[in-house]
């Protein structure tokens, strides 16, 4: 009998394969980012039907086959309801799905990577946070993890204070207590000058999500 693992992460991308079965990304937190196969997930009444999408969070019990893994059982503690009842927010999302799958790699310690995408999505549920705010922290947390910031863009622009105290706090602090602080108008403008300088600069893929993002803004 094959030894089954327990590995808790979030599910980045679920994708059907053959008539009933699903192929899963998972950020973990034990072995980094994986993919794994949930056979017979997409028949109804399957145990794996609801917790085998996008943004499941929990415990997946995984074994390992000669070429892929395979779950088999997933205790989920958090579905994020509030992400998939808003387009919006669901867009918003998703990119953050897309960013860590673009970011993180198969057995490499990603436990910081999946602390703040937790976070993240969470903060996106808070009300009293604009999605945009929650954006670029997440984009620029991301880059200082990922151990690609050097520090604010020389280019010729004073910043204002506000920006700067904001930026060196988004680097620094822990992602626990990343999502605790409002902007005014032009600080959040400046973020927003800053994050799209580095996306383009570190990150060579498009988005479909933000792509979608920005069509919504525009129109």
């Amino acid at each position: 009998m094959q030894e089954q693992v327990s590995v808790t992460g979030i599910i980045l991308k679920a994708e059907p394969v053959g008539e009933y079965d699903r192929r899963v990304v998972i950020l973990t937190r034990e072995r980094g980012k994986i993919a794994a196969f949930a056979r017979g997930a997409r028949k109804q009444g399957s145990r794996l039907l609801a917790s085998t999408n996008p943004f499941c969070f929990g415990q997946f019990r995984i074994y390992e086959g000669r070429t892929a893994y395979s779950i088999a059982e997933a205790v989920i503690s958090n579905y994020f309801e509030g992400l998939r009842d808003d387009f919006e927010l669901a867009c918003y999302g998703m990119y953050f799905l897309e960013v860590m799958d673009y970011y993180t790699r198969e057995n490499s310690d990603e436990t910081k990577m999946l602390g703040l995408l937790y976070q993240s999505l969470r903060a996106l549920q808070h009300e009293s946070l604009s999605n945009e705010l929650v954006r670029y922290i997440f984009e620029i947390k991301a880059l200082a993890q990922n151990g690609e910031y050097p520090g604010l863009p020389e280019n010729g622009k004073s910043y204002l204070d506000s920006t700067v105290y904001a930026m060196s706090y988004i680097v620094n602090t822990g992602v626990e207590k990343l999502y605790t602080f409002t902007v005014k108008p032009e600080v959040l403008s400046e973020l927003k000058m800053i994050a799209d300088y580095y996306r383009k600069r570190f990150v060579d893929r498009k988005f479909k999500s933000l792509e979608i993002l920005s069509q919504m803004k525009s129109n």
